[in-house]
């Protein structure tokens, strides 16, 4: 066990290692912040002395190494547009983003599993037809064309619900997110149905299913004794990912929405190349994801005892 929890660390740190090298890199490559935040017109000296001042002027190796070398003495470096630190920048948005990312994550699992287990229990009929119909219609479109969508629909035709933002306070408000909710969930359950129904149609269709089915026990009970629990694993994968990417998949609805969080304050960082704001984001990002994943293989070994025994083999891996 020792020697498993040091690999996935081990591969936790290479991860995060490369993400953040690929985002520096990247992002000096695609343009000088001195001329987006002081624009082209700016006098040459203070153009200068703002890539002086932030070190910009130095051989990309020193840079590169002044970075990683911050980041392990718990500096994350300071925004180039007010002075602010970038890790503190991040904080106080990450409130804004689980105020719209835990509901929407709730109802994905709530409409899409149900949803994905019905169908699977009435293949090929209507229901499954319709529940799938309507899968590949919430898989295949963009976020942001739902979420115009259900702006078009609800705020601006039907004017029952604001289209985003806050409240005229300044606070976040229940009806101002329902929007980005709806959006962030019906994709995602869309695709919880589909790979539910998946998993529930093969375990169904194991040897197992009508030995157990052959022994006397009740539909019901077959499916809720043998069927649910084995198919739990493929689906409990796919859940994981949507935890790890909470933040990441908030950005574009962040941005229609105008919704004051980590996505859309990654967005205006990108575009401004605040450097050290993108790359906190983006460590915030990969570190959620590794966090899930490392959730997710600690799930495995709960749902499926043969893991625990190492018997099983895991899936995915």
């Amino acid at each position: 066990m020792l020697r498993y929890l040091s690999l996935r660390g081990f591969r936790a740190l290479v991860t995060i290692f490369l993400v953040l090298s690929f985002a520096f890199i990247i992002l000096r490559l695609s343009g000088d912040p001195a001329l987006l935040i002081l624009s082209p017109e700016a006098p040459p000296q203070a153009i200068e002395a703002f890539r002086k001042g932030w070190g910009l002027d130095a051989p990309l190796y020193k840079q590169y190494l002044g970075y990683f070398i911050n980041l392990a003495e718990g500096n994350f470096g300071q925004s180039m547009r007010d002075g602010r630190p970038a890790l503190d920048l991040v904080l106080e948005r990450i409130p804004a983003t689980l105020a719209i990312t835990i509901p929407a994550f709730l109802l994905k699992i709530a409409i899409g599993v149900p949803a994905g287990i019905y169908a699977a229990l009435n293949r090929n009929s209507f229901a499954d037809r319709a529940v799938m119909g309507l899968s590949v219609a919430g898989y295949t479109m963009p976020s942001f064309v739902l979420g115009l969508l259900l702006v078009l629909l609800f705020a601006v035709n039907l004017g029952w619900l604001p289209s985003g933002g806050v409240g005229e306070d300044g606070r976040l408000q229940i009806e101002n997110a329902i929007l980005p909710v709806l959006t962030l969930a019906l994709g995602g359950a869309a695709i919880l149905a589909r790979f539910t129904r998946s998993a529930m149609l093969e375990v169904l269709g194991q040897p197992y299913i009508r030995t157990a089915s052959a022994k006397g026990l009740v539909w019901r009970q077959v499916v809720s004794g043998h069927a649910l629990p084995n198919a739990a694993i493929p689906t409990v994968t796919v859940v994981g990912f949507m935890v790890g990417s909470l933040i990441a998949g908030a950005v574009v609805v962040e941005s229609v929405f105008s919704w004051p969080g980590v996505g859309r304050l990654l967005v205006s960082a990108v575009a401004n190349r605040d450097l050290a704001v993108v790359q906190a984001v983006l460590l915030l990002v990969a570190a959620t994801m590794i966090a899930s994943n490392l959730t997710v293989d600690a799930l495995y070994s709960w749902i499926d005892p043969r893991l625990r025994s190492g018997r099983g083999v895991k899936a995915g891996g």
